[in-house]
């Protein structure tokens, strides 16, 4: 099976040995047999030299918390992450690490009470399952028709089935075979297809992206899906790593074990299927009883939409259906690139190993004032590449995306601000309207034809045209424009601020090297579908149940992921 619980992060045999790069799944390492109930505590912060041995961390995390090592029964990474902060001009390298101790259920300590007041260590929830024991009986009888097969609603249909429900997931967009066909059409020749593209097909926007998994979401579904993603094909380490990255290349391979694994379990998928309208039932309960798609009217018992941001003729359709929409503040800017070796250099120093550590990743917030809104960096690609994402004829948006190994010789991120009403207006569609007006002039200004334009970072700065550009890792061809005169004046000056500001902790940021291209518009939904936060009911309706990042309740894979899921468990607990 794909999936597993994890609790078996805890259930390995004594002597089983830790290592960070050792191939095992999970990283555990059980001191003594687990012969009765245990409990389980997250020590925060635990700090490890870059050649020191992943064995320390039991004696060293006991003793941060002011416990015996010997009433610990198992030891598990549950979180590591490179610490890459400059102290003064050194890089001082190290690894921060979360650690999980498996103590048995009974023990108590005056010292480890004070660690968990302190928040120094906290109890760790049960990993949870996707099957649900308080399902409702009649749910279980139901058929789901899930809208979109990017992550929110492929973790959807995963728990539906597991829970014994009949699903339909239909998708507008092709399979991956044939989507990747049509990418490298578009790619090589500048001819869009609107239903087959980097945004629309198997996987939804994420299959071309970074492949991101890490969030600021916190819940007990995060491991058992990581579990899936591990056991068809991905790298072991995103169990535990706080910048965990799948790579595009990877979810090629995953993609397609994910879909036959949930055909196995039931779920029919429906590719080339783009939803058109909801049907609703001609009794007074106006339920909706099927959906009219372009393939024909498909029947179910409810829907779960997740359809992704960048589908605006659906959510148009559904709203003009009755669905409830509503404006929602937005983050739009440039997408900024440099030679990935100024940013090793920056983040890591010279003597760094890149050959064990990985390329250096920034994550940077530059706050903002009255007059100056924030900026902050987002989905920082390192070793990645700049694409156009779009699906929509006469419309440029950007977004980086990189492979599993890091292999191109840049780096890029977003920068972005966030908007709201006051500069887009009011009205539940002027944010879109908002966006699509500027990713029109960005398409128009770079020739019609793709090409994206660009500025470099020190004429951005100043205000002037460029005379030649610095190379980068975009295919479909460069225009040397006034970027800084495209965007909204207020948006240049907040990021030119940031630019400014983010050169102080990667020297050469706002140097001849950096590269400025444009626009990067859809980082996230420009609107939010209300649902009842109980049932996640969409309003006004009794079996419509939106999710994930088109709906305006996640921001990324694993967010999009665990909200699909949790919504489908919503719909299992419903009467």
């Amino acid at each position: 099976m794909l999936a597993s619980s994890s609790i078996s992060r805890f259930e390995r045999s004594a002597g089983e040995i830790m290592s960070l790069s050792s191939e095992s799944h999970p990283k555990t390492h059980s001191l003594s047999p687990l012969d009765g109930p245990s409990q389980r505590v997250r020590v925060m912060a635990i700090e490890l030299g870059l050649d020191e041995s992943e064995s320390v961390l039991c004696a060293r995390s006991a003793q941060a918390i002011g416990i015996s090592k010997d009433v610990v029964r198992g030891v598990c990474i549950a979180r590591r992450a490179l610490d890459a902060r400059r102290r003064g001009r050194r890089h001082l390298l190290k690894f921060v690490v979360h650690v999980d101790l498996d103590l048995a259920a009974d023990y108590r300590s005056p010292a480890l009470d004070r660690a968990i007041k302190s928040g120094r260590a906290r109890h760790v929830e049960a990993p949870a399952r996707f099957e649900l024991d308080s399902a409702e009986r009649g749910s279980r009888a139901r058929r789901v028709l899930v809208v979109g097969s990017g992550p929110a609603g492929l973790y959807a249909a995963w728990t539906l089935a597991s829970n014994g429900v009949g699903v339909d997931l239909i998708d507008r967009g092709p399979g991956l075979r044939e989507r990747g066909r049509a990418v490298a059409c578009f790619t090589g020749t500048g001819e869009l297809d609107p239903e087959a593209n980097l945004l629309f097909g198997e996987g939804g926007a994420g299959t071309y992206s970074d492949g991101k998994l890490y969030t600021r979401t916190q819940h007990a579904l995060e491991a058992p899906i990581l579990d899936t993603l591990i056991a068809a094909g991905a790298d072991p380490e995103i169990a535990f790593d706080a910048r965990a990255h799948v790579g595009t290349d990877r979810l090629h391979r995953i993609l397609p074990r994910l879909r036959t694994r949930l055909e196995e379990m039931g779920v029919r998928f429906h590719f080339g299927t783009r939803l058109e309208s909801l049907v609703r039932s001609a009794d007074e309960s106006g339920q909706i009883v099927a959906i009219q798609s372009s393939a024909g009217e498909i029947a179910c018992d409810a829907v779960m939409l997740g359809i992704g941001h960048s589908a605006r003729d659906t959510i148009r359709s559904l709203a003009r259906d009755g669905l409830e929409v509503e404006a929602k503040p937005f983050q739009l800017g440039l997408r900024i690139e440099h030679p990935q070796s100024l940013i090793d250099l920056g983040r890591l120093g010279q003597e760094a190993d890149i050959a064990s550590l990985g390329h250096a990743y920034y994550a940077m917030v530059a706050k903002g004032s009255d007059a100056i809104p924030t900026v902050h960096s987002f989905c920082m690609c390192p070793g990645g590449q700049i694409v156009a994402a779009v699906a929509q004829p006469g419309m440029l948006c950007t977004n980086g995306m990189s492979n599993s190994k890091h292999s191109s010789a840049f780096g890029n991120s977003g920068l972005v601000v966030t908007l709201g009403p006051r500069e887009f207006g009011e009205g539940r569609f002027a944010g879109v309207e908002f966006q699509e007006q500027l990713e029109k002039a960005f398409f128009e200004a770079g020739g019609a034809d793709y090409s994206v334009p660009a500025q470099s970072v020190p004429s951005f700065l100043a205000g002037r045209p460029d005379r030649g550009l610095p190379r980068s890792s975009y295919k479909m061809g460069l225009s040397a424009l006034r970027v800084d005169e495209l965007l909204p004046p207020d948006v240049t000056e907040a990021l030119r601020a940031a630019i400014l500001r983010f050169d102080r902790s990667i020297p050469g940021y706002a140097g001849e090297q950096g590269l400025l291209v444009g626009i990067e518009s859809r980082s996230s939904s420009p609107l939010r579908i209300p649902r009842d936060p109980e049932t996640r009911l969409a309003r006004g309706f009794e079996n419509v149940y939106p999710i994930g990042e088109g709906a305006g309740y996640a921001g990324g894979i694993m967010s999009a992921a665990i909200d699909g899921a949790r919504s489908a468990w919503a719909l299992l607990r419903q009467p």
